[in-house]
């Protein structure tokens, strides 16, 4: 799975629209919409906000294994 389809399904599981997902990290609604549809990554500080978000709600999220995927 790449890396929109996972901040996709990620949001879609915690039944979220992207405006709501994007409140919870604190990031415009655009943002999140650049990154599902692949336009855009999330720098270092919006991944973590994910990942803490995930383990707040006891999700699985591998972010370090998604940035991986770039390099």
């Amino acid at each position: 799975m790449n890396f929109a389809d996972e901040i996709k399904y990620l949001r879609r599981k915690c039944l979220l629209s992207q405006t709501d997902f994007a409140k919870e990290i604190g990031v415009a609604f655009s943002t999140v919409n650049r990154w599902e549809t692949g336009k855009s990554k999330p720098n270092y500080k919006a991944l973590k906000r994910i990942d803490e978000y995930c383990k707040k709600n006891s999700i699985d999220f591998f972010c370090s294994e998604l940035m991986q995927e770039d390099e």
